[in-house]
């Protein structure tokens, strides 16, 4: 009995744990939801449904990359992009930096250049990449966070960063490519 109770107090905590990391992400969204200064993108996991559908449906019978992009487009269950060139953007990098819970996040790409810094990170679970975030500033104004949910392997990110034009995804494919 005892067994049980403390097995569910671990999942309980584990669940709570992830859940507050996603909390954590989604405030810095809002704090600037209407902050005028930010351009915001939200693409909902239904609208990821029906593009990853249509590709699917509509794919060219000579080309099997087009079937295989729609299969992975529809594993997305969303994107988030705020966005900004008005703010002092290493600034903003550094805060949202700080809103992770690192331990979380395993880094793939860490640029610094001449005022301005990009990150990549995944969040994995169980073999498969829940979040895809980066998180970019420069002391020139410019100022991107984009978070990518799903179920991903690595092979799906670099089919979408070889073949798809998803915010982000072009500094991706800029990177070294991943296993």
């Amino acid at each position: 009995m005892k067994l049980y109770r403390l097995l569910f107090l671990f999942l309980f905590a584990f669940a709570f744990q992830a859940k507050a990391q996603d909390d954590a992400i989604q405030k810095f969204f809002s704090n600037y939801m209407e902050d005028d200064r930010f351009a915001r993108v939200y693409i909902s996991p239904k609208m990821m449904q029906m593009a990853g559908g249509f590709l699917k449906a509509n794919a060219n019978p000579d080309d099997p990359e087009s079937k295989e992009v729609g299969s992975v487009i529809s594993k997305i269950r969303g994107i988030r992009i705020l966005s900004s060139d008005e703010v002092n953007g290493l600034e903003y990098y550094t805060k949202a930096m700080a809103t992770l819970t690192k331990n979380k996040y395993e880094e793939l790409m860490d640029v610094q250049d001449k005022g301005s810094k990009l990150k990549f990170m995944v969040r994995e679970e169980g073999g498969l990449i829940k979040e895809l975030l980066m998180i970019s500033g420069d002391n020139e104004g410019d100022f991107t966070l984009l978070s990518m949910l799903g179920d991903f392997t690595y092979e799906d990110l670099n089919l979408l960063a070889e073949t798809t034009e998803i915010p982000g995804m072009d500094q991706y494919r800029k990177g070294s490519k991943l296993p």
